[in-house]
């Protein structure tokens, strides 16, 4: 299992359902110079880290390789009244230890995105073929 999240809290709460309920989040990956590298991306929360696929060949694979040091975060909502900032680690894991019902659960999550950039599942799968899995350490934002 990897990090938990404490819904007692009122910001937990919150936190809580924007890792399920978000759609969008900015990866935050750090370049060789140490310049921050942000990236938008699709994730699925499963167990207490994000999973994320990624094309080949991405500068935001590199960096994770290199440090593996990342922030992951949530636009902030509309009100400005929620802002959700993880940091941890992150690592490229083999595709093959990602079990059919995750692939199935962001399938499902995603339809319609993939649907809007013309990449139904089979042809996404086969596009996004490597996998990122974060694991939070830290959780601040309000």
């Amino acid at each position: 299992m990897g990090f938990a999240i404490d819904p007692s809290t009122e910001f937990g709460a919150k936190a809580t359902r924007r890792v399920v309920k978000e759609n969008l989040a900015w990866l935050t990956t750090v370049d060789s110079r140490g310049t921050p590298q942000p990236n938008p991306v699709w994730f699925l929360w499963d167990n207490g880290s994000f999973i994320i696929f990624s094309k080949p060949n991405q500068a935001k694979l590199a960096n994770i390789a290199r440090t593996g040091r990342v922030s992951l975060n949530f636009e902030a909502t509309p009100d400005e009244e929620q802002v959700t900032i993880f940091t941890g680690h992150a690592e490229i894991v083999e595709r093959s230890t990602i079990s059919r019902e995750i692939l199935d659960r962001y399938a499902e999550k995603y339809a319609q995105g993939m649907i809007d950039i013309n990449l139904p599942r089979k042809q996404y799968e086969a596009a996004y073929t490597e996998v990122i899995r974060v694991t939070p350490e830290k959780l601040r934002g309000w």
